[in-house]
């Protein structure tokens, strides 16, 4: 159990990419990790995937930012969910808080968009879905058309396809 005694707040909300949140939430989980799904502030406690799939939300990111030092990492799935998230104020002080603390900040395929909102990817080498790439260079990142990109303590990849390499990672950088 690799993980074992860490924890980690998956985001997500309405319209969520299935593969990117339910790959991550189960292979976290068999790693050993603690899995908290974490949603917007003002968002109901269950959510449905793209495709009608729900999912259950553990707490709010407000209260979720009271125990921020708890949280080992963060994840940022795909789909419509980022652009709700990236509205969400407390979400963004979620992610810059585990990104100052030197914590695991991943992002799979619009993901991406949520760290850029939280203004942490100046700088940082990075890849996401390709159809964010100049928001992405925009923003501030070199943005990079690569399976997996870790730049310190940000991890970003692109589509589902990358979900094994993304975990791995994940994984690797949160031992």
């Amino acid at each position: 159990m690799e993980l074992r005694d860490k924890k980690v707040a998956l985001l997500v909300a309405k319209d969520y990419e299935d593969p990117e949140f339910w790959y991550p939430y189960y292979r976290m989980m068999e790693a050993g990790a603690q899995v908290i799904v974490v949603g917007t502030a003002d968002g109901d406690g269950v959510v449905a995937s793209k495709h009608g799939y729900p999912a259950e939300i553990d707490l709010r990111a407000d209260v979720a930012l009271i125990e921020v030092e708890v949280f080992d990492g963060v994840i940022v799935p795909g789909g419509w969910a980022p652009d709700r998230l990236r509205r969400c104020e407390k979400t963004l002080e979620l992610v810059r808080a585990l990104f100052d603390d030197g914590k695991v900040v991943a992002a799979i395929c619009h993901g991406a968009q949520v760290l850029i909102s939280a203004d942490i990817v100046r700088g940082k080498r990075m890849t996401s879905a390709p159809a964010i790439k100049d928001d992405m260079r925009n923003a501030g990142s070199v943005w990079v058309d690569e399976v997996v990109v870790v730049d310190g303590n940000v991890i970003s990849s692109r589509s589902p396809p990358d979900l094994p390499s993304f975990c791995r990672e994940i994984i690797k950088a949160m031992r």
